[in-house]
């Protein structure tokens, strides 16, 4: 069977980007408690890191570094559960052979699904950047926007590119990779500094944490939102990203076209019979 040329029908993958990201930010608002309990939950963790920095009297600043590292946790989760699980769990539910056998780009589909995951997250965030501005009085020294959002963005297209190539690890390992998931959760939020500085880890634990996306953008972001940092002292952080969504991106599209040939010359898409 000839791999389906994705390249020269643009219209087709865009329809699909849009449709996957229509039913993304429609599905969200049948359930508007979602967002409630999405908010307030995780703020009971970052409250519990807010009050321990204010007992042992640290910078006023490292409140805002919890409010910046849980909002950014929001999209970690996102990609994480929502986009590299998704392939699992159609697959789990029955849908996803039409997804396989549809004449269009898997990452179009994974795309569209990161764009309405995106719009959802945000708006989760938002939430926490407000209890964090209203309740916790932090204050945010934003001298550059345009480069808060340059960094914004490419840290997200880094971390949506990283859900794509899980989208296929997950599929094959199926439970495997579930659990592993798990295991890993806690020690990632740990390495990436969600709560706290990298900076203030040992030096080859920074080393280990550099392997990490977020741990670059989140550090950006929190010097541009909390110290007032540019574009110039961010510069390193904005090569990293472009390159890891880059290395992320390529790997993705290898991923998934590995899967694909996986499958018709295996006759399944798992690497062993789960």
């Amino acid at each position: 069977m000839k791999p389906i040329a994705y390249s020269g029908d643009l219209e087709r993958n865009l329809r699909t980007i849009i449709a996957r990201t229509y039913v993304r930010i429609v599905g969200s608002g049948r359930e508007p408690s979602w967002l409630l309990w999405d908010t307030v939950l995780p703020m009971l963790t970052l409250s519990a890191y807010v009050y321990v920095y204010r007992v042992m009297n640290a910078p006023r600043e490292f409140t805002g570094f919890v409010i910046v590292g849980g909002a950014m946790i929001a999209f970690w989760l996102n990609v994480l559960w929502n986009m590299a699980a998704q392939l699992y769990w159609e697959k789990e539910t029955g849908n996803l052979e039409p997804f396989l056998i549809a004449p269009i780009s898997r990452m179009a589909m994974l795309m569209g699904m990161a764009i309405g995951g995106i719009f959802n997250t945000t708006l989760r965030a938002l939430g926490i950047f407000a209890v964090g501005v209203f309740v916790f009085q932090v204050e945010f020294l934003v001298a550059d926007p345009l480069a808060a959002l340059l960094v914004f963005v490419l840290t997200l297209a880094a971390l949506y590119s990283l859900g794509m190539v899980f989208a296929s690890v997950f599929l094959m390992y199926g439970r495997e990779a579930w659990h592993t998931s798990h295991l890993l959760q806690e020690p990632i939020y740990f390495l990436s500094g969600f709560y706290f500085p990298v900076k203030f880890l040992p030096f080859w634990l920074q080393v280990a944490a550099s392997i990490i996306p977020v741990t670059f953008g989140l550090d950006a972001i929190r010097q541009i939102l909390i110290l007032g940092a540019g574009l110039s002292e961010v510069s390193l952080h904005v090569g990293v990203l472009v390159i890891f969504w880059l290395v992320l991106l390529f790997m993705a599209k290898w991923m998934l076209r590995y899967m694909e040939d996986h499958g018709r010359s295996e006759g399944r898409l798992t690497l062993r019979w789960q």
